[in-house]
This record gives structure tokens, C-alpha cells and sequence, in this order.
């Protein structure tokens, strides 16, 4: 099974439980019971924690990072190539900076892509993507 790199909208699908929840849980549940972890950049958690304070309030983040601690999940660190990547995506596509670094880490992985969002649809040229429905 390949490698795959979740975009905040992916976790926050699952936390909401909006459309593509379900796959989600699966894909969680299936890197647990394999030790194959999801990857996700600190830059996505951070816009998964501003988008839960923002619009579920204080009180479900506190529940929502109770539950990041035991998903199976492996948070990266940006590094300068990354940034560079995630640049080089930026100028290209018309993508958030946090979309970027979600592309670039993909891409640095040789990963999938999980995410609902179309404003990857241009880069599937670019990087493998792993549409939720």
C-alpha cells in the first residue's frame, strides 16, 4: 500500500464527520492495524487546529487533539527542501501556502495525496491523489 500524506481537509472531514469521514476512519484504522502511518506536515496540523478553534470552539479542540494523540499519524517537520517544493507548487498552482506543503511533502513520499479539496485537481499531473467522496 503507498505511502499517504493527508491535507487538513482530510482530518477535519473526519473530526466533523462531513463526507469522506468514513474513508477516512478506514484508512486510520487500516495504518494503525498495519503500523503504516499517515504522514501530515505540522503546517496542515496547524490549520487543522486554527480551523477547529475557529469554527468548534475552544472545548473541541481540546477533544480533537485527545484524539490526534493515539491516531496513527506522523506529523513532519517542514525542512528547506520541502519549503522549496511547497514554493516552486505555490508559484505554479493557484494553492494555499498550507496546500502546498501538503503537495510537497506528497511528492517528497512518493505518497497519496488524501483530501477533498479542488484546488489540487490541477496537480494530479504532478502527485498521486486520493480523491475522498
Amino acid at each position: 500500500m503507498p505511502a499517504k500524506v493527508l491535507d487538513s481537509f482530510a482530518l477535519i472531514a473526519y473530526f466533523r464527520d462531513e463526507p469522506g469521514a468514513e474513508t477516512m476512519e478506514g484508512m486510520l484504522v487500516s495504518a494503525g492495524k498495519k503500523d503504516n502511518p499517515l504522514f501530515m506536515t505540522d503546517v496542515n496540523y496547524a490549520e487543522v487546529k486554527y480551523s477547529i478553534l475557529k469554527k468548534d470552539g475552544a472545548k473541541s479542540w481540546v477533544e480533537a487533539a485527545r484524539v490526534l494523540e493515539g491516531l496513527p499519524i506522523d506529523f513532519q517537520s517542514t525542512t528547506r527542501g520541502m519549503a522549496d517544493t511547497a514554493a516552486d507548487f505555490k508559484a505554479r498552482f493557484k494553492l494555499s501556502l498550507a496546500d502546498a506543503f501538503a503537495a510537497a511533502l506528497a511528492k517528497e513520499k512518493r505518497a497519496e495525496l488524501v483530501t477533498a479539496d479542488p484546488e489540487f485537481k490541477p496537480l494530479e499531473k504532478e502527485i498521486k491523489i486520493h480523491w475522498l467522496k
